[in-house]
């Protein structure tokens, strides 16, 4: 189905006999891959957790090296041609929108794309603005790429994407850091993006619903690294739903987990002030005034840019508030007079409050899945046995086993998440504070990571997680913030 719009909107995608394995790795992410998608076509691409779609991407867009980054096989084709020579006519939103900003100032870094393949000058920057008010991304063109929030850079992330007015649009996840309004925002500017200019789309989403009637077709990537369904999208669902399912793919309808509680909140462990959270070049929050007790778990809201991850970071001694006060209980603090968290070292931070960033990539240090987990046990000189049966636990339990030995910067988006949870449990801090600590997950493994949480809490371990994933808020929430851009309730 090509989409009316100019000449030559959308471009072929051809897998012929194709396989890829990443560098380091005995096994193939995809395999003897068969796939054909016409100029125009709209494709969800669904699968569990690691089972190759994001490595699919990359190879479309021309991104995997089989000389540095693994091993190739077969053909990847885009408009019959290798796709490192069309990059001209790809435009991919990266899983980590982080790694995609370029430039310092909102503008330029939109219009980036756009010089690189000659535009001409008066016409970069209407299509700049454009793009910018497709995704709802309403800033000063002048703004400062490092003042923008997760959510912010996604959209920033794609309205580079939409400028360049590709023939084929790669999407890994484009509203995983999303606030729900803005997810059916983005969501309709792709659409309507693809059918004015006739471009064909592949996008990858864990939540079948968000994309279910916006493209024409779905395929699913089974775990051996094949494609296991294929077909119009309501049809291929409807028929494969067990199996859909039983593979952790989202499936609407399905009915979420039961998560069985059997702790109670205690004691406050920290106390805000009328505590006001922001980075130092940025805005500050409203001033906030709340508590965060013992074996509970507190969720954190609101629209992209209010300042979530602001707030999880001045929780966890990483950021400075900007004017109240953030105590800890006297039990958790490091001494007496030491109760502010910003004011705690490295080392007594680790048992204390332990912080999982929106990007797991900023917290890797070592070169194996299994030294990255073991790195802050063996910090602390806890002893050998019994760090590596927690590391073994926690390896099995979120579903790493088979990754120890693996380069944590070439795990998916949904495994870096799980690995970047298990190195902040493993040394069992009694403040838990995780940023979009679901984000690239499929089902099975989003389940495990909730029971994993809620078994935390009962064993007297205090969370709070900052969240724009409500089936996650509404199984865990035992008190919530919700900030907002004109203020805060809580």
């Amino acid at each position: 189905m090509t989409a009316p719009g100019r000449p030559g909107g959308g471009v072929s995608v051809t897998a012929q006999g194709w396989r890829w394995r990443h560098a380091g790795r005995s096994q193939w992410a995809l395999h003897d891959l068969e796939l054909e998608i016409p100029p125009g076509q709209r494709v969800l691409l669904l699968g569990a957790s690691g089972s190759g779609k994001s490595t699919l991407l990359q190879g479309l867009a021309g991104l995997l090296d089989s000389n540095e980054d693994g091993d190739e096989g077969g053909r990847l084709l885009v408009d019959g041609v290798v796709p490192a020579t069309r990059r001209n006519r790809i435009g991919m939103v990266l899983q980590n929108p982080d790694a995609q900003v370029i430039l310092s100032r909102v503008g330029d870094d939109v219009a980036f794309g756009m010089e690189n393949f000659n535009i001409a000058r008066e016409a970069i920057w209407p299509r700049v603005q454009n793009a910018l008010d497709a995704v709802g991304l309403d800033l000063p063109l002048r703004r400062p790429t490092s003042e923008l929030s997760g959510g912010q850079q996604q959209r920033l992330a794609l309205a580079g994407v939409l400028a360049m007015d590709p023939g084929l649009i790669l999407l890994d996840e484009p509203t995983a850091n999303l606030d729900p309004g803005g997810v059916v925002e983005v969501r309709d500017a792709v659409r309507a993006a693809a059918e004015q200019t006739g471009a064909t789309l592949v996008v990858i989403e864990h939540r079948t619903a968000v994309w279910q009637h916006a493209v024409d077709r779905v395929i699913v990537l089974s775990a051996d690294g094949g494609i296991a369904a294929d077909g119009p999208p309501d049809d291929t669902i409807a028929r494969h739903r067990r199996e859909l399912t039983r593979a952790g793919v989202w499936v609407p309808g399905v009915e979420l987990p039961r998560i069985a509680r059997t702790g109670t909140p205690g004691p406050p462990l920290l106390t805000a002030s009328d505590l006001s959270v922001g980075y130092p070049a940025g805005t500050r929050s409203e001033e906030l005034s709340f508590d965060v007790h013992r074996g509970a778990t507190t969720i954190v809201t609101g629209p992209n840019g209010a300042g979530k991850s602001a707030l999880a970071l001045t929780l966890g001694g990483l950021l400075p508030p900007r004017s109240g006060r953030l105590t800890a209980d006297a039990g958790l603090a490091p001494a007496p007079r030491r109760r502010e968290p910003i004011r705690w070292r490295s080392r007594e931070l680790l048992t204390r409050i332990g912080s999982v960033f929106q990007n797991p990539e900023h917290q890797f240090l070592t070169g194996t899945v299994h030294e990255e987990l073991s790195l802050g046990p063996r910090a602390l000189k806890q002893d050998p046995a019994t760090v590596a049966d927690r590391c073994a636990a926690l390896l099995t339990r979120l579903r790493l086993e088979h990754l120890a030995d693996v380069n944590p910067y070439t795990l998916s988006g949904g495994e870096k998440r799980r690995l970047s949870v298990a190195t902040v449990m493993a040394t069992q801090p009694e403040l838990v504070i995780l940023d979009e600590p679901t984000f690239g997950q499929d089902r099975n493994t989003w389940e495990e990571l909730l029971r994993l949480l809620a078994e935390l809490t009962d064993q007297g371990t205090a969370v709070v997680a900052v969240t724009h994933d409500l089936d996650f808020a509404g199984l865990l929430a035992d008190s919530r913030i919700e900030l907002s851009a004109m203020g805060v309730r809580c």
